[in-house]
């Protein structure tokens, strides 16, 4: 029997815009990687229900240092 993933939450995000960028880079280096509050963080205001980038725990790592190497 395979062992669900942990999912966790690796940057939150105030703009969509922001977290399909850093979702799209993951997914390109073939890191699953989703987001939560994507539809919520646009109707409430700045800050208050930001976008929640997700990603399997056993990729938190290398996502994170993928992510760090942007400007």
């Amino acid at each position: 029997m395979k062992r669900e993933e942990t999912l966790v939450v690796l940057r939150e995000y105030t703009s969509i815009s922001e977290a399909e960028m850093a979702k799209s880079i993951l997914t390109g280096a073939g890191i699953y990687a989703t987001i939560r509050n994507e539809y919520m963080a646009t109707i409430y205001p700045i800050g208050a229900m930001p976008a929640q980038l997700v990603v399997k725990e056993s990729d938190s790592a290398r996502a994170a240092q993928l992510l760090d190497k942007l400007p």
